[in-house]
């Protein structure tokens, strides 16, 4: 399956990307992935605040 059916509420910070979804609880949960070649970086959160936070934060090595 695609990342569309699984995530939604999709933007952007620089080159991360938050997106929302639901674990496999059900419960919803906020990702931060940084979309930059070779960087690698991803977490996930429990508020849209904090994957936010992370995504403004984030200093990509690569970019």
């Amino acid at each position: 399956m695609s990342a569309r059916d699984f995530f939604h509420s999709l933007s952007s910070i620089g080159p991360v990307q938050i997106g929302t979804g639901r674990d496999r609880q059900g419960r919803p949960r906020h990702v931060a992935v940084c979309t930059a070649e070779g960087c690698g970086w991803s977490s996930d959160y429990a508020s849209r605040a904090a994957a936010t936070l992370a995504a403004r934060t984030h200093r990509c090595r690569i970019a």
